[in-house]
């Protein structure tokens, strides 16, 4: 999701660029999956070690699914890694509890009391 909106959003239209996002998307879930295989798999139900693999397997990926644009020969990838690392902690935060408190911003806005 993050080679998708990061460059510009511009590139939102462009075909090349969806091409290579779901590449990437599809290498990081690929890559994802086969780890879920090994001991090294129990990391995703840490918050830090699932931000952590996240964001170095989309470096892997976006790494192998086109060069970098950067100086840099992998630049744009470590880039895009460590901003899909931190995409995935935040949300790590947010959706924390049940998305608590997702369900408290949509009732303040909202203005009622959330269920708990």
């Amino acid at each position: 999701m993050v080679c998708m909106t990061a460059p510009t959003f511009a590139n939102l239209l462009s075909a090349t660029h969806w091409k290579l996002a779901l590449q990437t998307g599809v290498g990081t879930g690929v890559l994802a999956l086969l780890i879920t295989l090994t001991p090294a798999g129990t990391l995703f139900a840490r918050r830090y070690g699932n931000a952590l693999l996240m964001g170095g397997l989309t470096a892997l990926a976006d790494a192998w699914s086109h060069p970098g644009r950067f100086g840099f020969e992998y630049g744009e990838a470590l880039l895009t890694g460590l901003v899909s690392g931190l995409l995935v902690l935040a949300a790590s935060f947010v959706f924390e509890d049940g998305a608590r408190r997702v369900r408290q911003a949509w009732a303040w806005v909202r203005g009622t009391r959330a269920a708990r």
